[in-house]
């Protein structure tokens, strides 16, 4: 995979305008949509539902790429597959170890890409005997939960070790704090789809920052 996927937070746009803020994205070049569904109680925060993601999937052509960062994901992933999402990725830690292939198959089942996330404090040797039953792994480069935190570096080296397990079709996704300089940082460890929310919502030219991140 040659080409950075882009995949915009809307976590950080104008939710009184949604709809406006992800046909925004989508004409700026972005290819994805990124969907932060909290539940209050995996992270602190509370964001988008099932009614949310139903509702803005008649907006947009773009793959929907739904991270659930919720207790129980399995319940959920039913109700959020026949909403709309293309990709739902939960975190490792919200599940038992048992489960965790056993969700992946459950999100295929529905037609759509499987992901599995860490946060940062999960060494990525805890996950290496799953990378080959998911579509894409999410390493968290900020505690998940709230926009517009400080990027961490050393998180970001865990992705070298999660490529080196990996088949060439595996997405290696990089979330929270990414900018053009920590995009970078990402890439050339062998990243190769970034999620950003604020530095592309606050940015003067949407188009210039997606392409920054390339």
């Amino acid at each position: 995979m040659s080409e950075v996927i882009i995949s915009p937070s809307i976590l950080s746009s104008d939710f009184a305008n949604l709809g406006r803020d992800i046909r925004l994205i989508e004409n700026c070049g972005a290819d994805w949509v990124h969907i932060d569904v909290m539940d209050g109680h995996f992270v602190p925060n509370i964001t988008i539902g099932v009614p949310v993601v139903k509702s803005i999937r008649r907006v947009t052509k773009l793959p929907f790429d739904v991270h659930l960062m919720i207790e129980n994901p399995k319940k959920y992933i039913k109700s959020f597959a026949e909403a709309g999402a293309d990709i739902i990725t939960f975190h490792f830690e919200a599940v038992e170890r048992r489960e965790v292939i056993e969700i992946a198959d459950y999100i295929k089942s529905f037609g759509i890409k499987a992901g599995l996330s860490i946060k940062p404090k999960t060494p990525p040797e805890e996950i290496i005997e799953y990378v080959g039953y998911f579509d894409l792994i999410l390493v968290m480069t900020v505690e998940p939960g709230f926009g517009g935190q400080e990027f961490m570096p050393e998180c970001a080296q865990k992705i070298p070790l999660i490529k080196r397990f990996a088949d060439e079709k595996l997405i290696i996704q990089v979330d929270g704090g990414i900018n053009a300089q920590t995009a970078r940082v990402c890439t050339r460890l062998g990243a190769n789809s970034l999620v950003a929310g604020s530095y592309i919502y606050n940015a003067e030219n949407i188009e210039d920052a997606i392409k920054s991140l390339r």
